[in-house]
């Protein structure tokens, strides 16, 4: 009797496994919609915005406001975002099926937590990826420029090898050096050749203000995963140099732009209004030179895309108006 009353007590809760591995897995509840849309990292499309932006404007400047191809500026941006959103995912099953997102202390990842598989991940991936390369394939054939087929398969490919493939250049110190040429040069640049079909150089001076703060993102990012990937063997910038030069090269990252910003306002006054931009930006960099704690820079990468928004929409406005 007594041994029944012990096996009767022993026995666990109706639904539930007696297996730690097992209940931490039924635990695990499914992703949400919300979770697939915190999966796109939405506060990172001002990244893919703002080089979208500056060409724009610059374009509009170049032709005239009546002139430039608005339908053009809308496939630019759409590829762009679309993009930008399939980079999230990648990295999310590309680092979820490696093991580097088991402990994180930025936003948890989908595969990563459990929540979704790897599959599913994946494929959301290439849709947006697909969505990117149709639109391209579009503005291709309207401008009859056959060599953007060419751009748009290095920056599929750019976006992928992230952290996809076997070797990875966002695990060997090279993720800056790529958004720089990608969410710098290559999207602001390009979206104004393909409307205008030339080059400006207050494009140019755009396109690298852009860059920086896009690498100034990546870096904070990095710079707050940064034990963590020293600890799977992730060789980022962060990693490479250590804690206080990334909080430098951070700074200089994100004000150098303001620099450029204030150049090119001696002959555009309405650039002046990109000085605004400080609003973020100067928090930004006050917590990350202050910051004891990897959770607190994720304040400041939300201030980063809010930089780098408000420096598109001035370039915009100097340029276009």
């Amino acid at each position: 009797m007594a041994e029944a009353s012990t096996a009767a007590g022993s026995r666990t809760p109706k639904g539930k496994s007696g297996n730690p591995a097992a209940r931490r897995l039924q635990e695990i509840r499914p992703a949400t919609f919300g979770d697939w849309v915190g999966g796109a990292r939405v506060r990172t499309l001002p990244m893919a915005a703002a080089p979208v932006l500056i060409g724009t404007g610059a374009a509009i400047f170049a032709a005239g406001p009546g002139e430039y191809h608005w339908v053009r500026a809308l496939l630019c941006l759409l590829t762009a975002m679309s993009l930008q959103i399939a980079v999230n995912y990648a990295n999310d099953y590309s680092d979820g099926v490696r093991g580097t997102d088991a402990v994180r202390v930025g936003p948890s990842r989908l595969v990563g937590s459990g929540r979704a598989s790897a599959r599913a991940v994946l494929t959301v991936a290439f849709v947006f990826f697909g969505i990117a390369a149709v639109a391209g394939i579009v503005l291709t054939v309207l401008t009859q420029y056959w060599w953007l087929l060419l751009v748009g398969a290095a920056c599929i490919a750019a976006a992928w090898f992230y952290t996809g493939g076997k070797r990875p250049y966002g695990y060997y110190a090279l993720g800056e050096v790529f958004v720089f040429l990608f969410f710098g040069l290559v999207a602001t640049l390009g979206t104004m050749f393909v409307q205008v079909g030339t080059l400006s150089q207050e494009a140019w001076f755009g396109a690298a203000g852009a860059g920086l703060i896009a690498c100034a993102a990546i870096l904070v990012n990095n710079l707050r995963d940064r034990d963590q990937d020293r600890l799977v063997g992730k060789r980022t910038l962060s990693v490479l140099i250590g804690s206080t030069p990334s909080r430098v090269l951070f700074i200089v990252l994100l004000l150098v732009p303001f620099l450029l910003a204030s150049w090119v306002a001696f002959l555009y006054p309405e650039l002046w209004f990109s000085l605004f931009a400080l609003l973020a930006a100067l928090p930004a960099c006050v917590i990350v030179a202050t910051a004891s704690q990897p959770r607190e820079l994720i304040i400041a990468l939300r201030l980063v895309g809010i930089t780098q928004l408000l420096y598109g929409l001035a370039w915009f406005w100097a340029l276009a108006f």
